[in-house]
């Protein structure tokens, strides 16, 4: 069996976004790519399987080009949304898609999350982008891997760092998040969730969408990533 470990991290994961609520139903999956081989492999979960029962002998391997190198079910139906991310973000590891309460609240809603305090800044720097709407051609075309097209062009357009941005929301559906590893990939979007929520109870508050002062954001975030970084121990 290929990739055992990384079977191992990737069942996890999927495990993860179910335990903490992320994905309810069969709503979601995760991914890891092993980048150190002649041809890059994609490990995920399989299409409408349940979390609960999945071994990791269920999940697909794949090439970046989509093609089956191991597995017997067919797998997750976002798969070349999946590999289409990897493609363009040579840096991540690890993506999960979830349809997490608030964060696809504020996706439906077709909104950006506005950066409007520190737990925020502390994950994204800067506020959680919204793709643009697939055109009618786009989804014709291929749904799937545009709905990867739609996230890079927002990254591309806004000059964004996929590591300093982890996640996105797409625009009337849901979030993606990624990270240099699955795990990783599993607390963004945990985070997002949270920040998600958070913001929405803020605005109902009477919170500016200006969000916090740039200079406290950009603080909170460079004392947990920045070069001199203070946060956790070295």
């Amino acid at each position: 069996m290929l990739l055992p470990a990384l079977r191992e991290k990737v069942l996890h994961a999927n495990r993860e976004i179910a335990r903490r609520g992320l994905a309810p139903h069969t709503f979601g999956n995760a991914s890891g790519i092993d980048r150190a081989g002649a041809k890059p492999l994609v490990v995920i979960k399989p299409s409408g399987v349940d979390y609960d029962s999945l071994t990791p002998a269920d999940l697909v391997i794949t090439g970046l080009d989509g093609e089956v190198v191991e597995g017997h079910l067919r797998p997750s139906s976002d798969l070349g949304t999946h590999t289409h991310l990897y493609r363009e973000f040579p840096s991540i590891g690890g993506i999960v898609h979830t349809h997490s309460e608030f964060a696809t609240s504020w996706a439906q809603a077709g909104r950006p999350i506005p950066c409007l305090g520190t737990t925020h800044a502390d994950y994204f720097h800067g506020p959680v982008p919204i793709t643009d709407p697939l055109t009618a051609e786009e989804v014709a075309k291929g749904y799937v891997r545009n709905t990867a097209a739609v996230i890079v062009r927002r990254f591309r357009t806004d000059n964004l760092d996929p590591l300093a941005v982890p996640g996105v929301l797409v625009a009337g559906h849901a979030p993606f998040t990624w990270g240099k590893t699955v795990s990783d990939a599993v607390e963004h979007a945990d985070v997002l969730e949270y920040i998600a929520r958070l913001a929405f109870r803020s605005i109902l508050l009477g919170a500016s969408e200006s969000g916090i002062p740039a200079h406290v954001s950009e603080h909170h975030y460079q004392r947990k990533h920045g070069p001199k970084a203070t946060y956790g121990q070295r």
